[in-house]
C-alpha cells in the first residue's frame, strides 16, 4: 500500500515537473528574439504578429539567409540571384527596408557570391526586428496565446489516450459480436431438409432389406437344419 502511494506520488510529481518545464520554456521565449526564433512555435507566433503589421518579409528574409548559408557552393550563384530578386531589388515582391550603402554592397557581392554575402543585410534587418517589433510582440495577444498554449499538450494527451481507449473498446465489442454471430445456429434450408429425409429413407430401406433377407433366406435354412436333427 505504501509502495502504491509512493508510485502515485511520483507520477503526480512527474506531471507537475513536465508542466512546469513546458511553462518555463515558453516563458524563456520572451527573454530574447534569439530564444523566440529557436522554437518552431515561437517562429510561427512571431511571423503571425509581423504579418498583422504587414512586415513579415523581414523574418522571411532572415530565415532565408540562414538557409542560404547551408547550401552547396555550386548553387550559390543561382540562389543568391533569387534572393536578391525576391527581397532586395526595388519593387520586389517582399522588398525589405535597407539603406543605400547596404544595397550597393549587396550588388557588388552578387558578382562573386559566397555563403556570407547577405550577412550585413541580415544583421541590419535582425536588429530592426529585435529593437522594434519584438518588444511590441511581447505585449501583444500573440505572445499571450503562445504562453497559454503551454498547458495544452498535457490536456491534448489525455484526450488522445481517452480516444484510443474508446476505439479499443469498440474494436473488442465488434470482435465479440462477430464471434457470437459465427457461433449462432444456422437455420436449416429446404435443401438441407431434403438431404436429411433422404438419409432417413436410406436407413429405413436398409433395415427393411435386412428383415426380408432374414425371413426368406436365413429362417428356412434354420428350419431345415432343425428338421434334419
Amino acid at each position: 500500500m505504501d509502495m502504491l502511494i509512493e508510485t502515485t506520488s511520483v507520477k503526480h510529481e512527474t506531471k507537475k515537473t513536465k508542466k512546469r518545464k513546458s511553462t518555463n520554456e515558453t516563458s524563456q521565449l520572451g527573454q530574447s528574439l534569439k530564444m523566440l526564433l529557436s522554437r518552431k512555435c515561437g517562429r510561427k507566433a512571431f511571423h503571425d504578429f509581423l504579418k498583422s503589421e504587414f512586415c513579415e518579409e523581414n523574418l522571411d528574409f532572415c530565415l532565408t539567409c540562414e538557409e542560404f548559408k547551408t547550401i552547396s557552393p555550386e548553387m550559390l550563384s543561382r540562389r543568391a540571384a533569387s534572393i536578391y530578386e525576391e527581397f532586395i531589388r526595388t519593387g520586389s515582391p517582399k522588398e525589405i527596408n535597407l539603406d543605400f550603402h547596404t544595397r550597393e554592397c549587396l550588388a557588388q557581392n552578387l558578382q562573386k557570391p559566397s555563403q556570407l554575402c547577405f550577412t550585413v543585410a541580415q544583421n541590419q534587418i535582425y536588429s530592426l526586428m529585435e529593437n522594434d517589433a519584438f518588444p511590441r510582440f511581447i505585449q501583444s495577444d500573440f505572445y499571450k496565446d503562445l504562453r497559454h498554449s503551454a498547458s495544452k499538450p498535457a490536456d491534448l494527451g489525455k484526450h488522445r489516450n481517452a480516444f484510443r481507449a474508446k476505439n479499443k473498446e469498440g474494436l473488442i465489442g465488434m470482435q465479440t459480436n462477430q464471434t457470437n454471430s459465427t457461433m449462432t445456429c444456422i437455420p436449416e434450408t429446404k435443401s438441407d431438409k431434403t438431404d436429411n429425409m433422404e438419409v432417413k429413407r436410406h436407413k429405413t430401406t436398409s433395415s427393411d432389406d435386412r428383415s426380408t433377407f432374414y425371413r426368406h433366406f436365413l429362417l428356412p435354412q434354420i428350419s431345415t437344419s432343425q428338421d434334419t436333427d
